[in-house]
């Protein structure tokens, strides 16, 4: 898949350019940016990301072009990670520029005062209700509660018993953030609550199938930190779970739905808002294209190339469907997203960088990484529009390919 030819701008010419898209608003577009392998390796901003955003923005320090941040790491606020972009980039990141794997969930109103497990790491209790959830539960409370459930760390295990008539509200709805720091725990617990139908007071010889709801977010099997390989990431966590149900149950794990790259839904997220910002920015007309640029091709390349199949067959009478969502999501979505939605981007172009979990000698094992519910995959769609070598590539790439559109 070789890099698109295309002439790279100095500095001044590309400002130049910018400019003159913004002043015409000939073909407007939009941005979206993974972060961990593009923008940065941990905490490490990789090299040019800053002097490629100083070119993006004015001298007044406010984004020209409208700008989103989709991510699928999930351990953190919104506003903590705006806040990490604006210092890793130079440039002032604001909340709503920032789509976390997890942001996605404010939409499932039906399940807000569900009382919900989670599982991942970081301030979940607080992620959670940010989202609209009312009444949540963590694995490690869950632990507390019912500490002989939990006899994985053989060194502190000890015979205990709890009280069956102990009050606890059942579990009827599990969110999975992220990659919890003690797998096995988890894994147990999780299982304990899917075959107990989130009693684990109660255990039955019948198990309970379909088991209650489970939300998942970021399906990810590798992800790229300072490393010099990519580390195992939330979709090998899943993995194990799924493995797991299967094995304990004879029965498949139900995702009630996924969240995060590679879903339609949150692409459709973070198209509604590119167009917000668009007119915040003073962009009068529609945005006609959105760019998607990622380091993974089983989630943003595949993501971004499925949300471009979505717009091609854009939805009539306002009905809105999202295929390779296990859930019907139109009831999540409200008369203004149905309505900006007819006006919106065209196409979403996936744009291929090779800082983070891209390796051109591992292609042929890509499939292998995709999430079960996503197979099977078209060898299309794992192919990027625009390959580059780094950011500051890509936007090189995209300001030229929009010059040439006028």
């Amino acid at each position: 898949m070789p890099a698109m030819l295309i002439k790279v701008f100095s500095t001044t010419q590309f400002s130049r350019c910018i400019s003159t898209t913004i002043r015409r608003q000939v073909n407007p577009f939009g941005l979206l940016f993974d972060i961990d392998g593009v923008l940065v390796r941990s905490s490490r901003v990789l090299p040019s990301v800053r002097e490629a955003f100083a070119r993006l923005v004015d001298p007044e320090g406010n984004f020209r072009v409208p700008t989103v941040f989709v991510t699928n790491a999930g351990n953190t606020l919104r506003r903590v990670k705006a806040a990490q972009l604006t210092n890793w980039l130079g440039v002032q990141v604001k909340e709503h520029q920032v789509v976390m794997a997890h942001t996605p969930l404010t939409l499932f109103k039906n399940f807000h005062h569900k009382h919900a497990l989670l599982s991942g790491q970081g301030p979940l209790v607080d992620i959670a209700k940010n989202l609209g959830f009312t009444s949540v539960t963590t694995v490690e409370r869950l632990s507390d509660t019912f500490p002989a459930l939990d006899a994985s760390d053989h060194g502190n295990y000890s015979q205990v018993h709890y009280d069956s008539n102990y009050s606890f509200k059942p579990v009827e709805v599990v969110v999975l953030f992220g990659e919890p720091v003690r797998w096995e725990r988890s894994l147990q617990l999780l299982i304990d609550i899917l075959v107990t139908n989130g009693d684990p007071r109660n255990p039955s010889n019948v198990i309970v199938h379909p088991h209650i709801p489970i939300l998942a977010c970021n399906m990810d099997f590798q992800w790229m930190a300072e490393a010099c390989m990519p580390r195992l990431a939330h979709g090998a966590f899943l993995k194990c779970l799924e493995s797991l149900y299967k094995k304990t149950c004879n029965r498949d794990l139900i995702y009630t739905a996924i969240i995060g790259k590679p879903s339609e839904i949150t692409y459709h997220h973070a198209h509604m808002m590119i167009m917000r910002q668009a007119k915040e920015i003073g962009i009068k007309e529609n945005i006609e294209i959105l760019y998607a640029i990622g380091d993974n091709i089983c989630t943003d390349i595949f993501g971004a190339n499925l949300y471009n199949q979505y717009l091609a067959r854009k939805p009539v009478n306002g009905d809105i469907y999202f295929p390779r969502v296990n859930c019907s999501v139109d009831e999540f979505l409200n008369g203004d997203d149905m309505h900006d939605l007819k006006h919106g981007a065209r196409a979403c172009v996936s744009v291929l960088v090779e800082t983070g979990v891209f390796s051109p000698n591992e292609d042929k094992f890509l499939v292998n990484h995709m999430s079960r519910d996503f197979l099977p995959v078209e060898e299309d769609m794992l192919k990027p529009d625009i390959q580059a070598k780094d950011v500051s590539d890509a936007i090189d790439i995209i300001f030229s390919r929009q010059n040439a559109n006028e």
